[in-house]
């Protein structure tokens, strides 16, 4: 067995792959939600040019770019989380940034504290619960940090932004291409500092066929609440607008409603079959409501998240006639 699935916040790949992708998503949030700056350091392996990468997006304006990088000079850990792309480190206690093209200059450091690990055990390794172990899925996702926070600052062509004392979370995927269509939703800046809030449905292919597979969970009072399609959890609601997205999920002992008010999104690149030539619009400026009931149906826990990130691939709502 490859008892990498066991940490699959390290680097689950090998650079002799093909049609190959893997990147990890660090989101920050100032104290104040004034700034908003999430950073993606991966690699591409394509029949049409293999390289390392790091996405940057500014989540108010929207604004984002993509640099490119050599792949000798992506390198990994093997037991930690531990990434250097050019001259930047990433790890799930540090950034250190020294990004430079000709549209953008970032630098800076930032250090994680009170990390909120997503929990793992022998037959559940992560988020995606027994299907870790599945081989030949189309995307794999890991939760790297649902809640952290943060102490420094950064530097964006020569704007300074303090993010100390803000919000920071961290994500990953790999495999060959993201999904034909998906929903994901993330939230942790509550009212409530603990509280972070992760959601993802996606068309996964299966032996020639396919399903409507999801994860999710609601970090509350010190524990994860988990919804998911392996734990035999439901959506039993889903409405859109061009403005908002309506939420019901629902597991043996709790249902959450969710509201997402829609904000300003940028174009970010994709993998199809390792390249990353797919443009899709992320939000990382919008707005989610969580209610969270008792399995008596009463309300237990009502709270508002600014500075949310949303990516709605819209044919997924096709396929979530409910």
């Amino acid at each position: 067995m490859n008892l990498r699935v066991y940490k699959p916040e390290i680097f689950q790949g090998n650079l002799k792959k093909r049609n190959y992708f893997e990147g990890w998503y660090f989101k920050h949030v100032s104290n104040d939600l004034n700034h908003v700056w999430s950073f993606i350091p991966g690699i591409s392996l394509s029949k049409n040019g293999s390289h390392a990468f790091i996405q940057v997006i500014n989540g108010i304006s929207g604004a984002s770019e993509y640099i490119n990088y050599h792949l000798d000079e992506f390198r990994w850990n093997n037991n930690t989380l531990h990434l250097e792309v050019g001259n930047s480190v990433f790890t799930d206690k540090f950034i250190d940034l020294n990004i430079q093209n000709d549209k953008l200059t970032v630098s800076g450091h930032l250090e994680y504290s009170n990390i909120i690990t997503y929990p793992g055990s022998i037959f559940s390794p992560g988020i995606m619960g027994w299907y870790s172990f599945v081989p030949f899925m189309e995307c794999k996702h890991g939760i790297v940090s649902a809640n952290h926070k943060i102490t420094g600052s950064i530097k964006v062509n020569g704007a300074e932004y303090d993010f100390s004392g803000g919000k920071g979370y961290i994500e990953k995927d790999w495999g060959t291409s993201f999904p034909e269509a998906w929903l994901w939703i993330q939230a942790n800046s509550f009212n409530d500092s603990n509280c972070s809030f992760s959601f993802s449905v996606a068309k996964i292919p299966w032996l020639g066929k396919f399903f409507i597979g999801f994860v999710a969970f609601l970090y509350y009072k010190n524990r994860f609440l988990m919804f998911s399609t392996y734990n035999n959890s439901e959506i039993t609601r889903i409405k859109h607008s061009s403005q908002t997205i309506e939420l019901d999920l629902r597991n043996h002992d709790y249902r959450i409603m969710a509201t997402v008010l829609k904000s300003t999104f940028g174009e970010l690149r994709a993998p199809v079959s390792g390249d990353m030539t797919r443009r899709i619009k992320e939000s990382i400026d919008s707005e989610v409501t969580i209610n969270l009931f008792d399995k008596r149906n009463n309300l237990i826990y009502n709270d508002t998240s600014k500075r949310a990130g949303l990516e709605a691939v819209e044919k997924i709502f096709e396929y979530l006639k409910i």
